[in-house]
């Protein structure tokens, strides 16, 4: 046992009049475990948050969008033209809007996104099979001879519409079409054939899932708009829509995951800054009690601080002193908090405490994601604070005079 490590055991465990020193370092030491454990709970429920996000929007969305700008004739070899490495999906897609009605009338329609899908490929960019609530996605295209085309609604679209499956429903789209009596809206009627629940409200209240040929029926398009990719890692959504640009040259525009939801993750990006800084300001408060626990140690070990120097100990030494005292109570405190907070932590997710209205929120629960990388962090970014906050009553034990000291006594 070192010199400086076996002082500093001593002043903090063999203390016996110097009760208001011992009071606050032990102030010291729950206020940094609370610090700790409260910036690994926030920084595991704004991850938690940010992946059920990002799952929910990735399941009702694929990974990336690339569009034509002559439209696409040959589907089957521009979907040859898209087996990049990485790419692991690839299916075409027709996209537009209407309104939908239950009861055929205009004035109680209802804002659709129609999404003409080939109900063959599109599970290989999207998890609509795993979405679908009642009915079957193959409805869609086995359809007995002379019925009416299918449709698979949104879940909550289709309460709000009041309509089951089986039941019929009325699509008008911008698409104008000649009558006698003059330009009309198209308008289709199609049969409910299934709903489907992603957990994504603007899907879910909004989204009407038809096949290639009723879409471009319903919005007057000759064929496909845009191909749909799935990545096998969608964290190389940028780095592959950018080698997909430059493939394919000026004639195709591509957009990927993260352009089109940037904004919601630039403001959960934020937001856990800013609670990991306001959180933050409990260590720098803790760190302060060791600060004022440490000079008042100073001062009430000045008498053997001037022995110590005068039986040859060091200056160095003495201030090795009371850096260790000052990392083993920030030791402690984080140690500490990262046991109750990683605690807290798994007991939230795997019991789900914390519950939300599945109808407002589309999460049940709030989920808490631990990532290790921030646990790292939190507990070296603490004891950095701690030994920061040890410089200065360290420097002035150093710097004590032994001469004065005893004089004094």
């Amino acid at each position: 046992m070192s010199f400086a490590w076996f002082v500093a055991r001593r002043y903090l465990t063999a203390r016996r009049r110097q009760a208001f020193i011992s009071l606050i370092s032990a102030v010291s030491i729950v206020g940094i475990g609370v610090g700790v454990m409260a910036l690994i709970i926030a920084l595991a429920l704004m991850t938690g948050v940010q992946s059920e996000l990002r799952d929910r929007i990735v399941g009702s969305t694929a990974h990336i969008y690339v569009y034509k700008h002559d439209g696409y004739k040959d589907i089957a070899a521009e979907l040859k033209q898209m087996q990049v490495d990485g790419v692991t999906g690839a299916a075409p897609a027709i996209s537009g809007q209407g309104m939908m009605s239950s009861n055929g009338s205009l004035a109680d329609g209802v804002y659709v996104q129609l999404k003409g899908i080939d109900p063959a490929l599109e599970p290989a960019v999207t998890d609509i099979r795993g979405a679908i609530k009642t009915g079957s996605l193959d409805a869609l295209t086995t359809r007995p001879e002379f019925a009416r085309d299918g449709v698979i609604l949104g879940a909550d679209l289709a309460h709000e519409l009041a309509v089951t499956e089986g039941d019929l429903v009325s699509l008008i789209t911008p698409r104008m079409v000649v009558t006698p009596s003059g330009p009309v809206p198209m308008s289709l009627v199609l049969r409910v054939v299934g709903t489907a629940r992603f957990g994504f409200y603007a899907t879910d209240t909004a989204a009407a899932f038809v096949t290639l040929d009723t879409a471009a029926r319903a919005l007057g398009r000759p064929g496909p708009d845009l191909i749909q990719l799935r990545l096998a890692d969608l964290g190389q959504a940028r780095s592959k829509h950018q080698e997909l640009q430059a493939r394919l040259g000026d004639g195709y525009d591509i957009d990927d995951w993260t352009e089109l939801n940037g904004p919601l993750y630039s403001a959960l990006e934020l937001e856990k800054l800013a609670i990991s800084l306001t959180i933050g300001l409990i260590v720098m408060v803790a760190a302060l009690n060791i600060v004022a626990s440490l000079v008042l140690l100073v001062m009430e070990k000045s008498r053997d601080i001037a022995i110590l120097r005068t039986m040859g100990a060091t200056a160095r030494a003495i201030r090795m002193v009371f850096i260790l005292q000052g990392l083993t109570i920030g030791m402690i405190g984080t140690l500490g908090g990262t046991v109750l907070g990683l605690v807290v932590c798994f007991v939230a997710d795997r019991y789900h405490l914390i519950q939300l209205p599945a109808d407002v929120y589309q999460i049940a629960y709030l989920p808490f994601r631990v990532q290790p990388l921030d646990v790292v962090i939190v507990f070296v970014s603490v004891l950095l604070v701690c030994l920061a906050a040890t410089i200065y009553p360290s420097r002035q034990a150093g710097r004590l005079d032994p001469a004065e000291a005893l004089r004094n006594q």
